[in-house]
This record gives C-alpha cells, sequence and structure tokens, in this order.
C-alpha cells in the first residue's frame, strides 16, 4: 500500500507541474509583448547577439546578428531643440552616442557632439546617406549602422532598392559596419505600438519614425539611455515654447510643432510623433531614461496613450 501511495503522489505532483508549465505557455502566447521589462537594466553581455538586426556582407554566408551594449547611451534628436544648447561636450563623454538617420555632426559639435558609435536610419534616408558616402562609410568612420524599412524595399532577392543600394555601399565600403532590421523585428516593433497604444497601426494609418525604432533598440542594448533634444508629448501646447527647425541642420525648415501636428492629425501616413512621446514617457517610468534639452517633468500618472490616438482617428473618419 506503500508504495500505491508514493506512485499516486508522484503522478498528483508530475499533474501539478505540468499543469503550471501549461498556464505559463498559454499566458505568454497570448501576450508576446515581453520585451521592456525583463531585460532592461540588467547586466547584458556584450557578445550576447541580436538576431533582430543582421549584418550585410559581400558573403551571404558570412552575415551575422549585431553585438552591442553599453552601460550609457546617448541618443542625440536631430530636432532643433539641439541648437545653442552647448551639449557637445557632455554628450562626447558618453561612451555610446547613438543618432539617427542623416544627422550630422560636423559644423555643430559643440551642440551635438564629435563621435557616433551608432545611427539608426531609416530607409528613406538611405540616399541621402549615399550622396556623401565617404562621410559616412569611409574607412576610419566605424559607426554601426541599423537600417529598418518594409520588406518591399529590403527583400534580398533582387528586387529591394534599398537593400541593393546597402549591397552596393558595402561592396564600395568593405569595411563599413551596416545591418538591417528583420522582418520579424519590425512586425515586432508593431506589435508594441498596437500593445501601447490600442491601435493598428497599418488601419491606423501610422508610419513609426525612427526614433521609435531608435528607442526599442537601445532598451536591448543600453543599460542606462540619456536623450538629448527630444520634446513630450505636451510641449507644442505649452504657452511660449520654444519654436526651432525641424531639424538643426535645416536652417528655415518648418517649425517642429507645426510638422508633429501635422503628422498626428494626418488621415493616412504620418507619423504619430506626439502618440509616440506619450509612449516614452510610460517607459521612462519603468526604464533608466533621463531627457536633456528640454529635460522631461514625468507626472506620477502618464495620460493615456490609447485616448490620445482615439482623437485622431476620430477626427479621421469625421473628416
Amino acid at each position: 500500500m506503500a508504495w500505491m501511495w508514493k506512485r499516486k503522489s508522484l503522478i498528483a505532483t508530475c499533474l501539478i507541474v505540468a499543469v503550471s508549465l501549461f498556464v505559463v505557455v498559454v499566458k505568454h502566447s497570448e501576450n508576446p509583448y515581453f520585451l521592456l521589462p525583463p531585460v532592461f537594466g540588467q547586466a547584458l553581455s556584450s557578445h550576447k547577439p541580436h538576431l533582430g538586426y543582421i549584418s550585410i556582407s559581400k558573403d551571404p554566408a558570412s552575415q551575422k546578428p549585431l553585438k552591442l551594449h553599453c552601460d550609457l547611451c546617448s541618443i542625440v534628436s536631430s530636432s532643433g531643440q539641439m541648437l545653442g544648447q552647448s551639449a557637445g561636450p557632455q554628450i562626447d563623454r558618453s561612451p555610446c552616442i547613438w543618432r539617427m538617420n542623416n544627422a550630422p555632426t560636423r559644423g555643430f559639435e559643440h551642440d551635438v557632439g564629435h563621435r557616433t558609435t551608432l545611427r539608426v536610419v531609416s530607409h528613406t534616408s538611405v540616399p541621402l546617406l549615399l550622396q556623401k558616402p565617404q562621410y559616412f562609410f569611409g574607412q576610419g568612420n566605424d559607426t554601426i549602422y541599423v537600417v529598418w524599412g518594409p520588406l518591399r524595399n529590403m527583400r534580398k532577392d533582387g528586387k529591394g532598392i534599398v537593400y541593393n543600394m546597402l549591397r552596393q555601399a558595402v561592396e564600395n565600403y568593405p569595411h563599413a559596419r551596416i545591418y538591417i532590421t528583420t522582418e520579424e523585428r519590425m512586425n515586432y516593433c508593431d506589435t508594441v505600438f498596437k500593445k501601447e497604444t490600442g491601435k493598428d497601426r497599418i488601419q491606423s494609418g501610422s508610419y513609426l519614425s525612427t526614433g521609435w525604432f531608435t528607442l526599442i533598440l537601445a532598451m536591448d542594448m543600453c543599460k542606462e539611455i540619456h536623450i538629448y533634444g527630444m520634446i513630450n508629448d505636451t510641449y507644442c501646447k505649452t504657452e511660449g515654447y520654444r519654436k526651432v527647425p525641424y531639424h538643426y541642420y535645416e536652417a528655415g525648415s518648418r517649425d517642429e510643432c507645426a510638422e508633429y501636428t501635422l503628422h498626428e492629425s494626418a488621415p493616412y501616413g504620418g507619423h504619430r510623433f506626439i502618440t509616440e512621446k506619450s509612449v516614452f514617457a510610460k517607459w521612462a517610468k519603468t526604464h533608466a531614461f533621463k531627457f536633456f534639452n528640454p529635460p522631461w517633468q514625468l507626472s506620477s500618472s502618464p495620460p493615456s496613450v490609447k485616448e490620445q490616438l482615439n482623437v485622431y482617428t476620430d477626427r479621421k473618419h469625421v473628416s
């Protein structure tokens, strides 16, 4: 009888373990959005590859995933907010400095710094880089480039126009360190947007910004993040706000707040800059973000991103 009781106890224990594992699997399958809290702020290995970003090389067989870890990343916005702030020396003290698209340093060093560790680039900005290939890809430039874009432009079968440009750049500049964002990673970034806003990106007529892809990558790669020149979601409603050009390197360009408002209310094809900033404010409450020029005042209860996006979606249907 004793052996039968032990056998029943063992079976019961196994059943409990099996049911527990089943619950965990179901929970994760229903909620695929689990990137942000588990990994951010932990001691990440500098040798741990990120499979969402793959290198471009002359030999397809030698393509490798991105390997990068920084204790502190300084992300420099392309905004006109950078002008006149003399933040360059402070930025240059950071071990890792990230920039976006084709934002230059030459001529703006006092405000934006000299060095660039990594540059996140939109598929639409690749032709702008190729206008100055020696500046961006020439020998002695050890910057890592991470390019994002839709599959139609990034496909590898010879029909991806942007991928073909990047392949040619690697041919011309063998030392260039260029990575592309995988289709799976692109889909993941869409999933994050839907999880945070309650809106499907495509159905809501939205395009994600380079800043969105930059922050998601940084939360995987950086232990602490300093962000320069990025305004928050309420800045443009503040009385007497500082009017600056959309890009610091394009004097006379459209006012930044005017550009944000135009995109946020566009019925289709707009970047939801203001909505994204609401999401960043939410992330900043659980991750090691610090905002400079201008600083952000993070309230204890950030505004509802879903409600904010609903306003613009409803306006789109009415118009």
